[in-house]
């Protein structure tokens, strides 16, 4: 499983690839984080806001920050 956290590197985008990490080490899961902070990568991804985050090619949140929780059912779909 690869997730990508997209931002600049401001304190949303920082607890939100936070809030990933946590959300993989207690869901037990093989993925990988990879953190996006190139603008151009960002547009590329068709995310038009930061925070995003993509699991597996596939937006799953532009613009806000999800909790634990949120991002623990990506990763068990």
């Amino acid at each position: 499983m690869e997730i990508k956290v997209l931002g600049p590197g401001c304190p949303r985008c920082q607890k939100t690839e936070k809030n990933v990490k946590e959300a993989v080490a207690e869901a037990g899961v093989d993925a990988k984080v990879h953190k996006v902070s190139d603008i151009m990568e960002i547009a590329r991804s068709g995310a038009f806001g930061t925070p995003a985050v993509i699991v597996d090619g596939e937006i799953k949140s532009v613009g806000r920050i999800p909790n634990k929780e949120e991002i623990k059912a990506w990763l068990t779909k």
